[in-house]
């Protein structure tokens, strides 16, 4: 009976944010992902020892951890944290509020209500820090202090009994419990590694690299790499050829892992799959056996298109293709190559999330048999690789994922002829191995190198970085060994991928600044390791001024004519506008759809617009939107409704609203003929307000025989009015969410009179 071999590979990485001059590091996440993450995926493989896996540990995260665990490390984000609220400056108590709200709104904040609630207080100043500080007592910081560290604690971590404590008071915590946090931290991050080492000797997993401070190796070899996976991609004006780097990087690696965990890494993961010939072979003379990379690269590579049928399954000549390993040969260089199954790796990074457990494990397990079925039934052993990103996904799911990584899980050790194994098992085991004579230069990233160069700001980067090199190459003699040590260092730092990732049209978060200004000082640092002033273009920001996505609230009465058929600009005038912003966040490769919303009341409805990125997708789908209203002080939504739009052919076939089963008649019947729902050029809908239960402006409501008015009856309950609606719109595939607006959070509306709109009270 054939096998179905699965390869589950996790990426868990962070860029080096430490200044090596200052000793200061830049941002918090090193330390923050090591408390949430990394520890927990590889301590829930204790519970499931039939389920393999591979774990790539970079290596500048492996020695950032090491400082934390050392009690050396300098990180501000943990000073104001572990700092009295009383003895914060106004400086940092602006710091806190800047960095401590920094988390994910739903699943990390939303978790603790107190921590919300702090966060709300935020929200009411506009999430500005000088304006929002002078409202924040000792308290409120105290609780904000201990809060945003805990909402960072491992699922595993939550279950001590001491921690669970603080979380049952909630709030008013004291000086002592700030401080038990803060010792607890360091250590919880000394388990981290040590995790991994005892998960390694069990044979539970393989522990892989990465070139050390993550580089593009392709593109430190030689940046016209990117002309070559890319035709006519502009390039730096300074061709930036550095093999030697290259080989520098990948060897101080395989070093670390060594000195880590005792065993030499027989794989590697190439920073975001970045591979090429010259890579292979530099690989290759180091003793590496193994590499994997994308399913574009092989594509690419072969000259096939791995094109997907609608439920997402490849032909059999393809799906042959895919699922094996395959064995790259050219003159000396040999090398095991295995290619992720792209779009399975990317329903774990980016749809999952938004599914219930059971149905995501289940919808996981089936897709991966389905996609090997055609290999199956030829007779033949079948490869699946799954590769992602082991962190930043996490922060998606409730509880951390661990519910869906737990029912996944045990539904794989359930299943028969179905084998969970290291990259290393999979190839000592199969025998199927495929040729590849050849490689095509490229990444995970659309098999280029265009997320890292080519837009200005990447090839002023590298422009820079050239610059930094040539000095360094010319002055380092002249430089007594720990200069020389230094400026090197700091090169290698510099080569790493992740300040690119930042620059140029695709990404950027709310640290751009934070991650330009550490490039360029580590840039900086090479000069002055040599004991020369740093070039004047390195004091100005490469990134530029491009304006970011931002959400417009109300401002006034709506009254628009729903038709789908035209967008009618002053007759949206006043809504509430969210544009979809297409560069956030650390994560590559989710599918946008969705543009933007208008929403907004008038005194009798609520509107929306939903406008698509382009033309309405030629494809089978739903459109759903959540509606919340809510009264300030209760602790749920008053109301939730659903609409959900069916779309076929580009048109809209059905709709209907869900949640209205236990209004009263007059309620659920009342507007029913002027409710709306139509679809051409865009979306839109028209709902009346007594559905959610709420009145613009009416102060307080009562309910009495399910009859509202601003005026209380006799012996009815007075209640606090509805004071705002929250909605969320979301475009769902085969039962799946693909892209929603926005991705975390609500649109929120303000339930106000018309005149207090105008007032912007």
């Amino acid at each position: 009976m054939p096998a179905l071999r699965l390869i589950f590979l996790w990426h868990q990485h962070q860029p080096f944010y430490k200044d090596l001059v200052t000793g200061e590091y830049r941002l918090p996440w090193v330390r923050l992902h090591a408390l949430k993450d990394y520890y927990g995926m590889v301590k829930l493989l204790d519970e499931f020892p039939k389920v393999h896996q591979n774990f790539n540990l970079v290596p500048s995260l492996i020695t950032q951890l090491q400082d934390y665990v050392a009690g050396t490390a300098q990180d501000p984000f943990l000073n104001v944290a572990a700092k009295p609220a009383k003895d914060l400056t106004q400086k940092e108590r602006q710091f806190a509020l800047q960095y401590l709200f920094q988390a994910n709104p739903a699943n990390l904040i939303g978790r603790y209500p107190r921590y919300w609630e702090l966060r709300e207080k935020f929200r009411e100043h506009g999430y500005a820090p000088e304006k929002a500080e002078k409202y924040f007592e000792p308290q409120h910081f105290t609780d904000l202090q201990v809060l945003s560290q805990i909402a960072w604690f491992d699922e595993f971590f939550l279950e001590d009994k001491d921690v669970a404590g603080l979380i049952q008071k909630e709030r008013n915590y004291s000086l002592d419990d700030q401080s038990f946090v803060i010792k607890r931290e360091r250590e919880l991050l000394g388990m981290v590694l040590p995790a991994y080492a005892d998960a390694a000797k069990k044979g539970l997993i393989e522990i892989s690299a990465t070139p050390f401070y993550h580089p593009i190796l392709p593109l430190v070899c030689d940046t016209n790499a990117g002309g070559v996976s890319s035709p006519g991609l502009p390039l730096p004006q300074n061709r930036f050829r550095h093999p030697e780097d290259a080989r520098e990087q990948l060897v101080r690696a395989l070093d670390l892992h060594q000195n880590v965990f005792g065993v030499r890494p027989r794989g590697v993961w190439p920073s975001e799959g970045s591979v090429s010939e010259e890579t292979l072979a530099i690989a290759h003379s180091l003793g590496i056996q193994w590499m994997a990379t994308d399913e574009g690269v092989l594509g690419r590579s072969t000259g096939v298109f791995f094109q997907r049928d609608g439920n997402g399954r490849l032909p059999t000549h393809l799906a042959e293709r895919l699922y094996n390993i395959h064995r790259y040969e050219k003159g000396e260089t040999t090398m095991h190559m295995v290619f992720r199954d792209h779009t399975i790796s990317d329903l774990i990074g980016f749809v999952y999330s938004g599914m219930n457990p059971d149905e995501a494990a289940g919808h996981l397990l089936h897709n991966i048999k389905e996609a090997a079925r055609p290999v199956l039934e030829q007779g033949r052993d079948a490869v699946v690789s799954v590769i992602l990103d082991g962190e930043n996904a996490w922060e998606y799911y409730p509880k951390s994922g661990r519910e869906f990584l737990r029912r996944f899980y045990d539904a794989l050790q359930r299943e028969a002829g179905l084998e969970a194994l290291t990259v290393s098992e999979a190839i000592q085991r199969h025998r199927d191995v495929s040729p590849l004579p050849s490689l095509v230069p490229g990444s995970w990233i659309n098999a280029n190198f265009n997320v890292w160069i080519g837009a200005p700001e990447d090839n002023r980067a590298w422009d820079y970085l050239h610059h930094a090199r040539e000095f360094y190459a010319q002055h380092a003699a002249q430089a007594t060994e720990v200069q020389r040590k230094l400026a090197f260092e700091e090169i290698l730092i510099a080569e790493g991928s992740d300040w690119n990732w930042w620059y140029g049209p695709e990404h950027h978060s709310a640290n751009d600044r934070d991650f330009d200004e550490l490039y360029r000082k580590h840039l900086s640092n090479v000069y002055q390791a040599l004991g020369a002033p740093p070039p004047d273009y390195l004091l100005q920001p490469i990134t530029g001024g491009e304006v970011r996505p931002a959400f417009t609230p109300q401002t006034a009465y709506i009254h628009p004519r729903v038709s789908g058929d035209k967008i009618r600009y002053f007759e949206w005038m006043g809504a509430a506008v969210f544009t979809a912003d297409q560069r956030a966040g650390a994560m590559h490769g989710k599918q946008f759809l969705l543009d933007s919303v208008h929403a907004g009341i008038d005194s009798d409805f609520v509107y929306g617009r939903l406008d698509f990125a382009g033309p309405v997708p030629d494809m089978e789908f739903d459109l759903v939107v959540n509606f919340e209203s809510w009264a300030n002080g209760e602790s749920r939504p008053r109301r939730a409704l659903r609409l959900d739009a069916r779309v076929q052919d580009r048109k809209l076939s059905e709709w209907k609203v869900d949640g209205r089963e236990d209004l009263s008649p007059d309620h659920s019947t009342q507007g029913e003929a002027d409710a709306k729902a139509v679809l051409l050029r865009n979306f839109e809908f028209r709902l009346p307000l007594n559905w959610l239960l709420a009145t613009p402006g009416s102060g307080m409501n009562s309910e009495n025989n399910g009859e509202m008015s601003g005026k209380p009856k006799p012996g009815a309950v007075a209640i606090p009015a509805t004071t705002r609606l929250k909605l969320r719109f979301a475009l769902w595939q085969n039962h799946l969410p693909v892209d929603a607006l926005p991705v975390e959070g609500w649109i929120e509306l303000q339930l106000v009179s018309e005149a207090e709109l105008a007032s912007g009270m």
